[in-house]
């Protein structure tokens, strides 16, 4: 088991000194990293046989966790190689071996600027009340987004941020904030429960890791509606699409209360893409949504679908579609024509932008 730790502590500081984010770990392949979204083998190592695999897991996961993972046959937490790197790991199996997929979490928590994303974003930092929500596929940057803004706050108020996370990413530094991190399995059973005692933990901002079922976003949209600020992420593609999956995720019967709340709660959306910079690296393109009372009628109305109208229209409020920002980073060559069509929503509006800009 020493050797094993030895070999997986070796490939933890390779990922972080290579600054991939992530780690896979399987049967009949070689260790692999994705660097700037690609998956990229390291030769150096040997193609991993069953036994090998599951003494690499083996050697990540603690005592107690290794009986939850032979009963659950998968399990999320947070790794930390001594002072060096922290992961977000998922162990699991795949055709009965054992596998390991490890997210590098980096130590420093980055800025607005810092990240490239656009300045309007510190405006939610501001808020007092209302709900807000980091959107976009996985592995795109919710969290390192959401860890800027909290880390903002954490600067500038005095304040209880309180969040639920499964397991806990980023570590933050108190300075003028009270800051408590509360995981799944160790701290509180599931984020429904978490987030139903967090409203007696006398919190001002709350952030939900991930809003995975009807009864976390129904509380969430209650802990707004009474006076907190709420955070909070959904995989979902835009700000409309995330709209319409809140109220689809609801019973019939209770949609148009959901619908009522949302729009008295809800203040803003950001959508966000990391595209394949041209020089290297990635740089996120955003959709920014900031809830108007226009957009609060056509979601009272059930119009959601007029929204990206009003979000391409809205460019003096500070809102931005996803292709204007494509566009934006097009024109300063950051990115290739071809990856802004990739991450497009609507590719032929893309191009029309482009020629009219």
């Amino acid at each position: 088991m020493d050797d094993y730790k030895q070999k997986l502590n070796d490939l933890l500081l390779t990922t972080a000194r290579q600054n991939a984010s992530d780690l896979h770990i399987g049967v009949g392949r070689r260790p692999t990293l994705r660097i700037d979204g690609i998956l990229i083998p390291l030769q150096k190592e040997p193609i991993l046989t069953p036994e090998m695999a599951e003494g690499l897991i083996q050697a990540l996961l603690t005592e107690e966790q290794k009986p939850i993972f032979k009963k659950e046959r998968q399990l999320d937490f947070s790794y930390s190689y001594e002072d060096k790197a922290r992961f977000r790991a998922n162990v699991y199996y795949q055709k009965g071996f054992a596998a390991a997929a490890l997210r590098l979490i980096q130590a420093q928590i980055k800025s607005i600027e810092e990240l490239k994303l656009p300045p309007i974003i510190h405006d939610f930092a501001k808020l007092k009340q209302g709900f807000v929500l980091v959107v976009g596929p996985a592995g795109h940057g919710k969290s390192t987004t959401l860890a800027s803004l909290l880390d903002e706050i954490n600067h500038q108020r005095t304040e209880h941020i309180i969040t639920i996370e499964d397991p806990i990413e980023y570590l933050f530094v108190q300075d003028r904030a009270i800051i408590s991190q509360r995981e799944i399995g160790s701290d509180i059973d599931n984020f429904d429960k978490g987030l139903r005692s967090i409203l007696r933990q006398d919190p001002d901002v709350v952030m939900i890791g991930e809003m995975r079922d009807s009864e976390t976003i129904a509380t969430a949209m209650t802990a707004s509606e009474t006076g907190h600020l709420v955070f909070s992420t959904l995989h979902t593609n835009s700000a409309s699409q995330t709209i319409d999956r809140i109220i689809d995720s609801f019973p019939a019967d209770q949609q148009g209360q959901v619908i009522s709340q949302l729009a008295a709660t809800l203040v803003g959306i950001v959508s966000e893409r990391l595209i394949p910079r041209i020089d290297g690296g990635r740089v996120p393109a955003c959709e920014i949504m900031l809830v108007n009372p226009a957009i609060r009628n056509l979601i009272r109305e059930k119009k959601v679908f007029q929204i990206d109208l009003v979000i391409e229209t809205s460019l003096q409020e500070g809102m931005l579609s996803l292709n204007r920002s494509l566009v934006n980073l097009v024109k300063r060559k950051e990115i290739s024509l071809e990856n802004a069509e990739n991450y497009s929503l609507n590719p032929s509006e893309l191009r029309i932008l482009l020629e009219r800009t």
